[in-house]
């Protein structure tokens, strides 16, 4: 593979009060013919995590149609795990209807924040979304002790698949908490109660101490997978350490083998990404294939896309 960068979307600028900045995760879908309305997480002035979405010209994603005014999704009452924060992480079309799946965080004492899986549905077209319970469909749990995110989501014949990120314990590092995640795997017969099965899909490395954002897609008999992945030591600041994209293949969806030099892509030596790109999410739009994806800051510089070569 080889990507070509197409250079930055949308990147908010105090758009409005629950809009200041941040454009994070970007999760792609077509909202009518000829347009893409790309969902993604924001921040207030608080830092508090909203999830918006904006719509842009499907052959030309750089042609941005419309911000929408209004958060998606309301953050939850006081104590629950989605009360600071919202982001969205994948969309399934279901139906009449649109899974969204999403990450909902909340503050600790000991750590920085916990995270946990929501789901909301739509039966408008997207335009508006529910959340199916005040509670996250996934959560820590016996085996799983700290914290689950970034759910992808896919759906073949009568089995949902999710690969997500699971949290396995936090390293002090220059005296502040960083967590540890790889990419685990799930099952459900409806989208909504998971039978978490504790296979590693993607695991740690001598490099390797957090793989994120999970990003399947089947092609040519194959399950692919784009994520993210970085070091511990400093890598808010540290390009060495920082988020870059990996890729690995299945035959099954189960037993994967990276194959990080094939990603295609990697940080510019100046400008939006020139420190990280993380979050990427694959689309086809009449045969051309997209790659959306973060850059520096955890979406502080927005997200943007790049095309693949043929």
């Amino acid at each position: 593979m080889k990507w070509i960068k197409q250079g930055v979307v949308f990147a908010p600028d105090h758009n409005y009060e629950w809009m200041v900045s941040h454009a994070s995760v970007p999760v792609v879908d077509e909202a009518r013919d000829g347009v893409l309305r790309i969902y993604f997480g924001t921040r207030d002035g608080d830092g508090r995590s909203h999830p918006g979405y904006v719509e842009v010209e499907a052959a030309r994603p750089a042609n941005l149609l419309y911000v929408h005014d209004q958060p998606l999704l309301s953050l939850g009452r006081r104590g629950t795990f989605d009360e600071r924060g919202i982001l969205p992480s994948w969309l399934v079309n279901h139906g009449a209807k649109k899974y969204l799946y999403y990450i909902g965080w909340n503050p600790q004492v000991t750590v920085p924040y916990r995270l946990a899986i929501g789901l909301a549905i739509s039966e408008d077209g997207g335009k508006s979304f529910h959340k199916i319970s005040e509670g996250p469909i996934c959560d820590r749990s016996f085996a799983e002790p700290f914290f689950n995110t970034a759910p992808c989501v896919l759906f073949a014949g009568d089995q949902w698949k999710m690969w997500y990120s699971s949290c396995t314990g936090w390293d002090i590092i220059n005296g502040v908490p960083e967590a540890r995640y790889h990419v685990k795997y799930a099952d459900s017969v409806d989208g909504i109660h998971w039978r978490k099965t504790g296979l590693v899909c993607v695991d740690y490395d001598d490099f390797t101490k957090a793989i994120g954002r999970p990003a399947v897609f089947h092609q040519d008999g194959l399950y692919k997978m784009f994520y993210s992945y970085r070091g511990n030591l400093n890598y808010r600041t540290d390009r060495q350490q920082s988020y870059r994209l990996g890729y690995a293949e299945s035959r099954d969806g189960l037993t994967w083998i990276r194959r990080d030099d094939d990603t295609g892509i990697d940080r510019s030596e100046t400008g939006w990404d020139s420190e990280m790109i993380e979050y990427s999410y694959r689309y086809e739009h009449q045969g051309r294939k997209y790659l959306f994806y973060n850059g520096n800051g955890f979406g502080a510089t927005g997200f943007g896309y790049a095309v693949l070569d043929h």
